[in-house]
């Protein structure tokens, strides 16, 4: 709607009140319909011809002066404006729409409340004009992956919002993912024709002066503009308008990013609860109910994906002697499941094919290759190591992955959902040879294991940072860069650490194992340690060399024990070790044996033959000049001294650790000396709350959490967050023992879970130990 047009249907209005008419009055006295009134005031109508104008004033009884106002008004609207008259292009929609609430809430806020009156139309202001010219476009660009249901979630809305926009709700095509894309100027047109404007007056403008008229079309209009598929911001940026109340909804798999001045909105998978919800709806509710797990299945191996999961929907609902167990078995086998995700003309991979067409070769061999990435996701140093660019232009080829819609990203995380992880090995398989793949396979698991030990080392007595020769692409300035990269790349090294061990190469899983021993002190309820170790004891094993056995045994008795709470069977790995370092001759690994049995044993109750261990391991690291043995060792008598209620004594052997920490200075590694000092400190709480003395014991342990948190140490603090909470429940400090409870729970998946747990219960109400 220009403004010429809304200002003849603001101008009628006026003058129909101020003659105190009524719509139906005026159609009465003029001949004039009651619906053709009403969408000339609201601007529904283009501008009417001079005749339609005479009746209109006939039926008002204008004189002169007024009649010739209105004719005015009419011109104006007739030329050079044009009206669509409502026009509705969107293809049909789809009524299993499911989920994105909260995107359609965004669109609906977007596009700002209903207007006055049916339909929505515009407010004029007080010059008679439509408040649509002074308005600004609104424009959204909606982003996600091939398949995430962007033209969908885009057409709900429209449909939603249609009467909020009277002058004309459109949608283009603008065939982005084609080998061609149309042009901008051909789009121009597309959209200037639908909108009502004659070929004789493109004609006559002249291919140069199409995007003046576009711009004046849309100036005084409230519309919706619909700009599907979009390839690139150059082919979206000339039909944005400048000015007016249109508001613009633009899809693309890319994120144009090159747009200013836009609202954007990315789209992502549905959630476990929607992606059910849609399946049900596709394959009917008796079904879905029937067989609820199966659904879920399905749900998980299309990744939750709309597009993955209508096909598997409609595959369902066209094959009704199907169960959903026989298409979630089918989709299971991983090699197979692209292939099983099409129906009729609709293929998953299809979908795929058109973003991957697109990507420059080098964005399209490193996409390929992060399907090699055993991991869920992968940081940018990593993944240069599979394509050989250096670091920062990899960097950027991730980039055009992201843009690309074809890899999410999580701050330096770059992630390829699995169907994307599955449709890009099979190109790497059509399209790279085999020796290439195992080569880049090989020098990612390579480096992933090179950067693990010197990312562990920081950990490690007379190690620390990385020696100066050391020329890697990760950051591991610092102990808390080297603790966030092991972190973030666990499930890349284990993998590359498991490879290793396969292919025989034992002193390198060894290597790894022993660079990691004291940084898995820092993570200790990461789940994975038993799996570290015991791969280490084999290939320790396979070596064939008693000390490398009984350092690797010791690790896993330590794991097994800690780890997974099954102290009986970190016994005989103790003993194993035991033995192997009797063998070696070394003392040091004879004390850790002694010191994990004395452990175990007090864990399962048996305190007679703990005080025996203790002793042991004791003389044995004072014997082998082994200072952050001999720390743990004490630590050890300490437990075992509150373990039999002596806690006089246990406040002494804490004491001891502080003091030997205090004398050692900086020949203790910094984070063995925290640990120490840490537990040291939970001991002296502990055995002070048994002897009745809260005050002391709540000192202490405050202290000790707020080491744990400076150390960066989460599951230490979740252990000892209990601790201080029960004190101060003992001293009578309810809200600061909720206090604690609630900052245990809120620790997140490095906690001890069974800390954890009854953190909860506590703040329920309930006091289980």
């Amino acid at each position: 709607m220009s403004a010429h047009e809304a200002a003849f249907g603001a101008l009628l209005r006026q003058l129909r009140q101020t003659k105190s008419l009524t719509i139906e009055a005026l159609a009465e006295t003029s001949g004039v319909s009651v619906r053709g009134i009403g969408d000339l005031e609201r601007g529904r109508r283009a501008a009417p011809q001079r005749r339609t104008v005479a009746a209109l004033a006939d039926g008002l009884g204008l004189d002169d002066t007024e009649r010739e106002r209105l004719l005015a008004a009419a011109r104006a609207g007739r030329a050079p404006g044009y009206s669509p008259v409502g026009v509705r292009s969107f293809p049909r929609g789809i009524d299993d729409f499911v989920g994105r609430a909260d995107e359609l809430a965004r669109l609906e806020a977007l596009a700002g409340p209903p207007g006055p009156g049916d339909g929505g139309a515009p407010d004029s202001d007080a010059d008679g004009t439509a408040g649509a010219s002074n308005a600004q476009p609104v424009v959204v660009a909606v982003h996600g992956a091939p398949g995430t249901g962007k033209t969908t979630l885009v057409l709900r809305a429209a449909r939603r919002l249609a009467d909020r926009f009277p002058d004309g709700q459109l949608m283009v095509d603008l065939r982005g993912t084609d080998e061609i894309p149309p042009a901008p100027s051909e789009l121009m047109v597309q959209v200037l024709k639908a909108l009502g404007v004659p070929d004789r007056d493109l004609a006559k403008a002249g291919p140069q002066a199409h995007p003046a008229v576009y711009r004046q079309v849309l100036v005084g209009r409230r519309c919706l503009l619909v700009l599907d598929n979009a390839r690139d911001e150059a082919q979206v940026r000339p039909l944005l308008p400048g000015s007016g109340g249109t508001l613009v909804l633009v899809t693309s798999r890319r994120m144009l990013t090159g747009l200013d001045d836009v609202h954007r909105l990315p789209l992502g998978t549905l959630d476990p609860a929607e992606s059910a919800a849609f399946l049900a709806a596709l394959v009917g509710g008796d079904r879905a109910s029937a067989e609820p797990d199966a659904l879920t299945e399905v749900a998980r191996l299309c990744e939750h994906l709309p597009l993955a999961l209508r096909v598997a929907g409609n595959w369902l609902a066209t094959r009704t002697g199907w169960s959903v167990r026989r298409l979630a078995d089918r989709l299971a086998r991983e090699e197979r499941r692209l292939d099983a995700l099409s129906a009729g003309d609709i293929r998953v991979a299809g979908a795929f094919d058109l973003s991957y067409r697109q990507l420059t070769p080098t964005a399209a061999r490193l996409f390929r290759r992060l399907s090699l990435v055993p991991g869920p996701d992968v940081g940018a140093a990593c993944a240069a190591r599979l394509t050989g660019q250096d670091l920062y232009d990899t960097e950027d080829t991730l980039e055009e992955l992201v843009e690309a819609g074809l890899l999410g990203i999580t701050g330096h995380r770059y992630r390829l959902h699995d169907l994307l992880c599955l449709y890009g090995r099979s190109r790497l398989t059509a399209e790279d040879g085999p020796e290439d793949v195992e080569r880049a396979r090989r020098s990612m698991f390579r480096w992933l294991l090179e950067t693990a030990v010197v990312a562990g080392r920081w950990y490690e007595p007379d190690h620390g940072a990385p020696p100066p020769t050391w020329r890697g692409t990760a950051d591991l300035s610092s102990a808390d860069k080297a603790r966030e990269w092991l972190q973030a790349e666990a499930a890349n090294w284990l993998a590359a650490l498991h490879a290793a061990a396969a292919d025989g190469d034992h002193a390198t899983v060894v290597e790894v194992a022993e660079s990691l021993h004291w940084f898995s002190d820092q993570w200790i309820f990461w789940g994975h340690w038993p799996e570290v170790y015991g791969t280490a004891v084999r290939s320790a094993e396979a070596l064939g060399d008693p000390l490398i056995e009984a350092t690797q045994l010791n690790y896993y008795a330590w794991a097994v024990l800690l780890c997974e709470g099954r102290p009986g069977e970190s016994l005989q790995y103790s003993a194993r070790a035991l033995d192997a370092a009797r063998r070696a001759g070394d003392a040091a690994q004879q004390a850790w044996a002694h010191q994990y049995a004395g452990w175990a044993y007090r864990l399962l109750g048996e305190n007679d033959r703990v005080a025996g261990h203790n002793a042991q391991a004791v003389a044995l690291f004072d014997a082998a000049g082994d200072l952050h043995g001999m720390l743990q060792a004490l630590l050890g008598r300490a437990l075992a001294l509150r373990a039999t209620e002596h806690h006089e004594e246990a406040i002494e052997a804490s004491r001891q650790v502080l003091e030997r920490l205090d004398e050692a200075g900086d020949r203790v590694e910094p984070h063995i000396a925290a640990f120490a000092r840490v537990s040291a400190l939970a001991g002296l709480g502990i055995s002070h709350s048994r002897l009745g003395r809260p005050d002391e014991a709540v000192e202490h342990l405050r202290t000790s959490v707020e080491l744990c948190q400076a150390d960066g140490n989460t599951a230490l603090e979740s252990r000892y967050l209990i601790t201080l909470g029960d004190a101060l429940l003992a001293a009578g400090r309810t809200a600061e023992a909720r206090e604690a409870f609630a900052r245990c729970v809120a620790l997140g998946a490095d906690a001890d879970p069974q800390r954890v747990a009854v953190a909860r219960s506590r703040l329920d109400g309930r006091n289980p130990e």
